[in-house]
C-alpha cells in the first residue's frame, strides 16, 4: 500500500514538472531579455543625466556583474534550499527592481541600484532552470529541453535591442524597467507545480561568496575601465578565494569541481565561444553603420534572420544531441561558427546580404554549441555539484560577454588591427573589421582544438565515467 502511494506521488510530481515546462521557457525569456533590452537606450540615458560613455555604461555593466555572480550563488543555494522557494524569491526580487527603477527614473544612482536588484533577481532564473532540467528530467528529455532553451535565449538576446528601441522610441527609456513584470504571473504556477523539497545539508559560505564576487566584479571593471588596480584586486581576491575553499569546512565551491578536466575544459570553451559571439553582436552593428551606411532599422533587418534562425535550429540541435550525441553537435557547431566568421571577414565591403547570410550560419552554429555543451556539462557533474557547477558555467557565459565586448571595443578604439593582414581584404577601410573578425575565427578554431584534445573521440565514455 505504501509502495503504491509512493509511486502515485512520484507520477504526480513528474506530471506536474512536465506541466511546468512552458513556464520555464517563459521566465527564461524575460530573464535573458533584460540583459540586452537597455543597450540601444544608453544614448538617451546619457543625454538625460549628462553622462559620458563610461558613466552610462554602468546601466549595462552593473546588471551583468550582479547577474553573473547571482547565477553561482543561486546555484549553490539550490543544493541547500527548495528550488520552489528560490525561484519565487528571484522572480519577486526581479520585479521589485523593475518597479523601483521606474519609480526612481529621474535619479541616476537609483537607476543603478535598481539595475543591480534586477540583476540579482534575474540571475536566479537561468541558474535554477538549469538545475530543474538537470535534476527532474531524463537525459533524453534534457537534450530536447536544452535545445528549446537555446532557442529561447537566442531569441531573447536577438529581440532585446529591437524591443528596447521600440519601447524607448515610442514612450521613454524608463518604461524598459516595466518590460520584465509579466514574469510575476509564473509565481502562482511554480508554487502549484514544483515539487516540495526539504532543506538540504550544508550552509552557504558567505565569505567565499564575497571573495568570488570581488574577483568577478573587479575583473569586469578592469576590462571596461582599463584600470590596472582592478586587475590587481581581482588577482588578490582570486588567491584568497582559492585558499578559502581549500580550508573551509563547507566551502562555497568544492575544490574537486575544478579538478575535473572535462569541466575545466567546458568552462574555458564556453568562455571563448560566448565572448566571441557576443563580441560579434557588438561589432556587426558598428560595421554595418560605418562600412555600409545603414540606419538602425536596416541593421535590424540584416541581423534579424540570423536571430530568428537560432530559434528554429535550437530545437533541431536538441533533437540532434539526443540522436547523435553532444560530441558530434559541438563539432558541427564549431565548424559552422568558424566558417561564418571566415566568410564575414572575407566579404566586408561587398554586398551587405553576404554578411546577413553569414550571420545566419553563425547563429545556427552558436545554437548547436550552446545546446550540446550545456548537455555535456550536466553529464560531467555529479548530482551533488549540479547546482553550483551549472551556476559557474552560467556565470562564465554571461561574464564572458562583458569581457569579450570590452576587449573588442578597446581594439577598435585604438585601431590595433588597422593594417593589411587578411589576404582577401584589400580596402584600407575594411582592414580593422576584417582582421578583427579573422582573429575571432582563430579563437573558435583554438576552442575546437581544445575540445578535441580534452574530450577526444571517446567523449561518451568519458562522460559516463565522470558522471
Amino acid at each position: 500500500m505504501i509502495h503504491t502511494e509512493r509511486n502515485s506521488n512520484t507520477a504526480a510530481a513528474t506530471y506536474n514538472m512536465k506541466k511546468s515546462v512552458p513556464w520555464i521557457y517563459y521566465i527564461l525569456f524575460f530573464a535573458v531579455l533584460n540583459e540586452s533590452v537597455f543597450n540601444v537606450s544608453t544614448p538617451n540615458i546619457a543625454e538625460q543625466f549628462a553622462l559620458d560613455e563610461s558613466g552610462v555604461s554602468w546601466v549595462i555593466t552593473i546588471f551583468i556583474i550582479v547577474f553573473g555572480m547571482g547565477a553561482v550563488i543561486f546555484g549553490k543555494l539550490s543544493d541547500i534550499f527548495s528550488v520552489k522557494k528560490l525561484i519565487t524569491t528571484g522572480i519577486v526580487l526581479y520585479s521589485l527592481g523593475s518597479i523601483l527603477g521606474f519609480a526612481l527614473q529621474s535619479w541616476y544612482p537609483g537607476v543603478i541600484v535598481s539595475r543591480a536588484i534586477q540583476g540579482a533577481g534575474a540571475s536566479a532564473i537561468p541558474a535554477l532552470v538549469m538545475v530543474m532540467v538537470a535534476r527532474y528530467f531524463t537525459q533524453e528529455e534534457r537534450g530536447k529541453m536544452f535545445g528549446i532553451i537555446t532557442s529561447t535565449v537566442s531569441f531573447a538576446i536577438g529581440i532585446g535591442p529591437v524591443l528596447g528601441g521600440y519601447v524607448a522610441g515610442s514612450f521613454h527609456w524608463s518604461f524598459l524597467f516595466l518590460v520584465p513584470l509579466p514574469v510575476l504571473v509564473a509565481v502562482y504556477f511554480f508554487q502549484k507545480l514544483l515539487p516540495k523539497e526539504g532543506r538540504g545539508t550544508g550552509k552557504l559560505d558567505v565569505l567565499g561568496a564575497v571573495m568570488m564576487g570581488i574577483t568577478v566584479s573587479t575583473l569586469v571593471l578592469f576590462t571596461t575601465e582599463t584600470d590596472w588596480i582592478y586587475l590587481l584586486i581581482s588577482a588578490v581576491s582570486l588567491v584568497l578565494f582559492i585558499v578559502r575553499i581549500r580550508r573551509a569546512d563547507e566551502p562555497f565551491v568544492d575544490p574537486s569541481l575544478f579538478s575535473n578536466p572535462l569541466y575545466r575544459s567546458a568552462l574555458i570553451i564556453g568562455f571563448l565561444i560566448f565572448s566571441t559571439v557576443l563580441a560579434m553582436m557588438f561589432v556587426i552593428p558598428l560595421m554595418l553603420s560605418k562600412m555600409y551606411g545603414l540606419s538602425t532599422e536596416y541593421i535590424g533587418l540584416v541581423m534579424f534572420p540570423g536571430a530568428f534562425s537560432a530559434v528554429i535550429f535550437g530545437t533541431v540541435a536538441g533533437k540532434m544531441t539526443v540522436k547523435r550525441g553532444s560530441h558530434f553537435v559541438v563539432y558541427l557547431g564549431l565548424a559552422l561558427l568558424a566558417m561564418s566568421l571566415l566568410l564575414q571577414s572575407s566579404s566586408i565591403g561587398h554586398w551587405v546580404w553576404y554578411i546577413g547570410a553569414a550571420l545566419i550560419i553563425m547563429y545556427i552554429g552558436f545554437s548547436f554549441i550552446q545546446t550540446a555543451l550545456t548537455e555535456s556539462v550536466t553529464q560531467i557533474l555529479p548530482p551533488q555539484q549540479i547546482g553550483v557547477g551549472m551556476g559557474f558555467y552560467n556565470m562564465t557565459s554571461f561574464i564572458s560577454g562583458a569581457v569579450g565586448t570590452a576587449i573588442v571595443s578597446k581594439v577598435m578604439e585604438n585601431s590595433l588591427l588597422d593594417f593589411r593582414l587578411h589576404p582577401f581584404v584589400s580596402s584600407p577601410q575594411s582592414f580593422l573589421y576584417g582582421n578583427l573578425i579573422l582573429v575571432l575565427c582563430f579563437i573558435v578554431v583554438a576552442s575546437a582544438l581544445l575540445y578535441f584534445v580534452t574530450f577526444g573521440r571517446k567523449t561518451g565514455q568519458l562522460l559516463k565515467e565522470a558522471a
